[in-house]
């Protein structure tokens, strides 16, 4: 790092506010104040080292020490508050803008523009076109494009085609971007004929296609299940002196592979040798695939061999799609063998790959082995996530060993990781396969305590567990409670004024009121469990008889914690 730079870098100490006079004297005289230049080239700076939310603080500790951004500090924020999605707060800066009696560019208004294009937010975008020509700037080609390219994305073609009407009146003249960003537009809708004529109106205003506009169209084709079209455009490529590249055969080959035609995605990859261009990682990592797909094993070690003969190494992701095939085919000895390959190889697993390992050790009903995942990944220095734990929890429930699930969801707490509702979801299916039904009910308010909101879906599934046991009347007690709910909430929201604080606070109005009726209900779980059923069952020798012989009531304690003693337990009268 040179050392300007690194003075850049250093913090701004927080009583420098106070050492100085509270407006700065070059800024007030209208001057370039250096102060305001090296922080802003500082903006950009992080910036491009995508730290974009360190730019906010900057802007603060320069308007503190009485310092006057210019525009150009403006639109550096405005581009930071566009990579954050921080689309709220774009109009207070713009208000900013105008405060500071600064007279926005071209510049600035196309990234007003863009935000919210970005946002979807189009109506809006069109007030700042609107404005941008009523100050006076007059809108460039890039303005034009960004436009074209917000009504593309809304799905919008037919405002991006008079986009294009509106340059030609206005006299600015479309690029070779613009076009493509229309052919984009009518590609990603299936219509292809449309992005052809659009290419034939590129050619008739002096234009040329690129390779964009070729590796667009070859895409469209591809995902419509006509890659041999594709292909065939590469002799119209030549002819117009327009080369393929990695991205238009990564295309060809991954369309090839996706319609199941390996024949055709090997043969190409032969072929790209003749084209002049080298096959990399992602033109492998699809034949690979491709070939586990099919289950062509031969394939796999054909294109692996190839992959060796032209200098290219395999990745992560080509281990782990290979390992994501044995997984799948139920055969994790080899799955291992591949992962073991790829440390000797030197290539450090990531997150993906011990994911691939513990869903394969599940679905081969190793649960012992699906955990074990967790220590290797402590040893690699990966950190777990809800996902994995969440997979292990369900081999454990698939399993019938619910002390070892609620283990590893004890484990996953204490690690600091939060459950999620598919957690919870899996902890109560196990206790309802385990037919313990008021273990999953109880899961109901420690979900409350955790703060996961359960869905009806949820309360389903405790009702259904408790359906299994032969209690059809507790089942129908919940999801009765649960309608009854939902009635009332209904009700109440049809007494709420649409777009009032109580409608849209946290969230939108459906999971608002959601959340609502599942949350109430918890308040019977508590109720019913407060006077818990204690149960005698007879046993078969399958297991649980259908039918409870004997039901008792006893008053207890409900715990509030899962991992405490369970007090309503299941007893076997043999």
């Amino acid at each position: 790092m040179e050392r300007h730079e690194k003075e850049l870098i250093r913090p701004i100490p927080t009583s420098l506010s106070s050492q100085i006079e509270s407006r700065c004297q070059v800024c007030s005289g209208n001057n370039t104040c250096t102060t305001v230049r090296s922080r802003t080239k500082l903006m950009n700076i992080l910036i491009e080292r995508g730290k974009p939310q360190e730019v906010h603080s900057i802007l603060k500790g320069l308007i503190e020490e009485g310092h006057r951004p210019t525009l150009v500090t403006y639109t550096t924020v405005l581009a930071a508050l566009t990579l954050q999605k921080r689309f709220k707060s774009i109009p207070s800066l713009f208000s900013k803008v105008e405060e500071s009696s600064l007279k926005p560019d071209s510049i600035f208004f196309n990234a007003m523009i863009n935000a919210f294009s970005e946002s979807g937010n189009l109506e809006e975008a069109m007030k700042i076109f609107h404005k941008m020509k009523e100050s006076g700037c007059k809108p460039t080609t890039s303005t034009f494009n960004t436009l074209i390219k917000g009504f593309g994305i809304a799905g919008k073609p037919e405002e991006s085609l008079k986009l294009l009407e509106q340059m030609s009146i206005e006299n600015v003249k479309p690029n070779d971007r613009t076009y493509n960003i229309l052919v984009r537009v009518w590609c990603n809708l299936n219509k292809i004929t449309e992005a052809w004529n659009l290419v034939y109106r590129m050619v008739a205003s002096g234009l040329r296609p690129d390779v964009v506009t070729y590796n667009t169209l070859a895409r469209a084709y591809a995902q419509n299940g006509e890659t041999m079209r594709a292909e065939a455009m590469i002799l119209e490529m030549k002819n117009n002196e327009v080369f393929p590249n990695q991205r238009t055969c990564g295309i060809i080959v991954e369309g090839y592979c996706k319609e199941g035609n390996m024949v055709d995605a090997l043969r190409f990859v032969y072929r790209m040798k003749d084209l002049g261009v080298h096959p990399n990682l992602v033109v492998f990592n699809s034949l690979v695939k491709g070939f586990l797909d099919i289950t062509d094993i031969d394939g796999v070690d054909e294109a692996l061999t190839l992959m060796e003969q032209v200098g290219v190494k395999p990745d992560v992701i080509t281990f782990s799609t290979i390992m994501n095939g044995w997984s799948s085919a139920g055969l994790m000895d080899k799955c291992r063998e591949i992962f073991d390959d790829m440390v000797k190889a030197g290539i450090e697993p990531d997150i993906h790959v011990f994911s691939i390992l513990a869903k394969g050790y599940v679905r081969a009903r190793e649960p012992d082995k699906a955990e074990s995942v967790l220590t290797m990944m402590e040893k690699f220095g990966v950190h777990s996530n809800v996902v994995i734990f969440t997979t292990i929890i369900s081999g454990w429930c698939s399993a019938g060993k619910m002390e070892n699930a609620l283990r590893v969801y004890k484990k996953m707490c204490e690690l600091g990781i939060s459950p999620n509702l598919k957690t919870f979801d899996t902890l109560i299916w196990g206790y309802g396969e385990a037919k313990q039904p008021w273990k999953a009910e109880e899961l109901l308010q420690i979900m409350q305590e955790k703060g996961v909101q359960p869905e009806k879906n949820t309360v389903q599934l405790v009702a259904d567990s408790w359906h299994a046991i032969g209690l059809a009347s507790e089942a129908k007690k919940i999801m009765h409670d649960v309608e009854k709910e939902q009635i009332n909430v209904s009700n109440t929201d049809k007494n709420e004024v649409p777009g009032s604080p109580m409608t849209i606070q946290n969230g939108s109005p459906a999971n608002k009121t959601r959340s609502r009726m599942v949350l109430k209900c918890l308040k019977f779980s508590s109720d019913r469990l407060g006077a818990a059923t204690k149960l005698t069952f007879v046993a078969d020798r399958c297991g649980f008889a259908a039918k409870p012989l004997m039901v008792r009531h006893k008053l207890c304690e409900v715990p509030v914690e899962i991992y405490g003693p369970c007090i309503n337990s299941c007893r076997l009268a043999i």
